[in-house]
């Protein structure tokens, strides 16, 4: 299953507002914590521990936060498009504007892995990503996703 099966119009965010890396992680651990019926402070802890073992930022603009929490709850992607580009600590130095995040159950570790690959391979896609930062609305972001999904992402 490819991992934007999870994604509704409802985890998508176009134009959210974020000052920077440590802020943007705080308001994303909230809006998943929220999904999830998680203590916030879980979630954040979780994202930021992976941030300290080094940047998720892809290049060209993209990041990837992602941990995996304890328990067997459904996976969680959220999508966000930044009103203003951020620095993450890119190895390539672009700020980052399309923030894909991911909270995996530590009891489906074999999943993870995979979903994470396969969306990576769909945002290498210079097109995908320039028509992700021209999309006018979350449904429009799902549809696209879910188009390069299926030619690129494992099932």
């Amino acid at each position: 299953m490819p991992i934007t099966d999870l994604l509704s119009a409802e985890d998508i965010a176009l134009g959210q507002a974020a000052g920077n890396k440590r802020s943007l992680i705080q308001d994303l651990a909230g809006q998943a914590a929220g999904r999830l019926g998680r203590p916030v402070e879980e979630v954040r802890a979780a994202l930021e521990a992976r941030e300290q073992l080094g940047s998720t930022a892809l290049g060209r603009g993209v990041a990837l936060p992602h941990a995996r929490l304890p328990g067997d709850d459904a996976p969680l992607l959220l999508v966000t498009r930044l009103a203003r580009a951020i620095d993450f600590e890119a190895r390539d130095e672009e700020p980052v504007d399309l923030v894909f995040t991911v909270l995996w159950p530590e009891a489906d570790a074999e999943g993870f892995l995979p979903a994470l690959s396969g969306l990576c391979r769909s945002l290498r896609n210079p097109q995908v990503l320039q028509r992700l930062r021209q999309a006018r609305e979350p449904t429009d972001v799902l549809a696209l996703l879910r188009q390069a999904a299926p030619a690129q992402m494992p099932e």
